[in-house]
């Protein structure tokens, strides 16, 4: 899979304005079977890993700086992608019973206001339950819950914790939280991948 080809065929101005609204957009079949596979074998992290990460960083770092500087964040630099490290990563193995609570990233220490996650499974095949969730929570109002309906294969842009929203009062902050429902049944791998403008 050539992830810069394949990304450069998307309509950004359609995705970066439904990431605007809801937070997350769903890329369906970035991933092929040989990448799924290498990185489900479990030997470290196999080249691609960083590759996607490099691919996705120059479309999503300009969203990033957007949203950070209408959230009031401290501007940072932007446009260079940075070293892979391990702990940008982390790969999700559930079976039958299991679950990911909710949770989210430290937006301020993280920089960068996106991150991205992947489905390494096939529902209703590989595993049953296991859905992707969110929750969003704007100020004085209860949280909506959000469904993603992943795919094998999918690779989906999310909110690390917040998104900028334009209100009658000026622009606010939605805060987003994410997690996988209870496992039915098989296993339902996953992977959750952090992108970062730091060097070191």
């Amino acid at each position: 899979m050539d992830f810069d080809a394949a990304l450069a065929r998307l309509d950004w101005a359609g995705l970066e304005a439904r990431l605007d609204q809801e937070g997350f957009v769903a890329i369906p079949a970035m991933l092929g079977e040989a990448q799924i596979r290498a990185l489900a074998a479990g030997p470290g992290w196999p080249a691609w890993v960083a590759e996607l990460q490099r691919a996705f960083h120059p479309r999503l770092a300009p969203i990033s700086a957007r949203w950070n500087e209408a959230l009031g964040r401290p501007p940072r630099q932007a446009g260079t992608p940075g070293v892979f490290h391990a702990a940008q990563a982390s790969l999700s193995r559930l079976r039958a019973g299991e679950d990911q609570p909710l949770h989210d990233r430290d937006a301020e220490a993280q920089g960068f206001a996106l991150q991205l996650v992947a489905l390494l499974g096939e529902p209703g095949q590989d595993f049953t339950g296991g859905a992707f969730v969110m929750t969003e929570q704007r100020p004085r109002m209860q949280s909506r819950p959000l469904v993603l309906p992943l795919r094998r294969g999918d690779v989906a842009v999310i909110a690390v914790a917040q998104r900028p929203q334009v209100g009658s009062r000026g622009v606010y902050a939605v805060h987003l939280r994410h997690g996988i429902g209870r496992v039915r049944s098989g296993e339902r791998l996953g992977l959750e991948l952090l992108i970062s403008d730091c060097k070191c």
